[in-house]
C-alpha cells in the first residue's frame, strides 16, 4: 500500500466521521433512501466486539469479509494477477448477491425507500410535489 492509497483511506475516514457528527450514519441511505451494500456492518462489528456472533450476522451476514479483502489488497504486489482479481471478484459476487437477496426480503436493516432520501424530497420541491 503506498502513501496515496493510505492518503485516500484517511479522507475518506475524516469524511465519514464528519458526516455521523452531522448524523448521517450512510451518506447513500441519506442521499437515495435505498441502504447500501454494506448497510449494517459497522453494527455487525459492534456486535462481534461485545462477543454476540448471532447479532453480527443479523446486522450483516458478510461481517467477516473485510480482514480476508484486506489482506488481499495487501498482498496484491505478491499474488498472481488471477489469483488477485478471482479474490476481487468472489468478494463482490458475494456483495451483491447478499445485497440483492437483503433488499428483497423483509427486514429492518436494509431499506428501499427512496421517497425518503434527499434527492427524491429536493426533486420534489423542485417539481412542486409532483411524483
Amino acid at each position: 500500500m503506498n502513501r496515496r492509497d493510505v492518503s485516500a483511506l484517511a479522507g475518506i475516514a475524516l469524511l465519514y466521521v464528519a458526516l455521523e457528527a452531522l448524523g448521517i450514519t450512510c451518506p447513500i441511505r441519506f442521499l437515495t433512501g435505498i441502504s447500501c451494500a454494506g448497510c449494517g456492518m459497522s453494527r455487525a462489528w459492534l456486535s462481534l466486539l461485545r462477543l454476540d456472533l448471532a447479532g453480527a450476522f443479523y446486522y450483516h451476514p458478510l461481517f467477516w469479509l473485510p480482514i480476508p479483502a484486506a489482506a488481499l489488497l495487501l498482498l496484491r504486489r505478491r499474488l498472481p494477477d488471477r489469483v488477485f482479481m478471482a479474490g476481487l471478484a468472489l468478494c463482490a459476487a458475494l456483495f451483491i448477491l447478499v445485497y440483492f437477496i437483503r433488499l428483497v426480503l423483509p427486514g429492518e436493516i436494509v431499506a428501499f425507500a427512496p421517497r425518503e432520501g434527499l434527492i427524491w424530497r429536493l426533486l420534489s420541491g423542485l417539481t412542486g410535489g409532483v411524483g
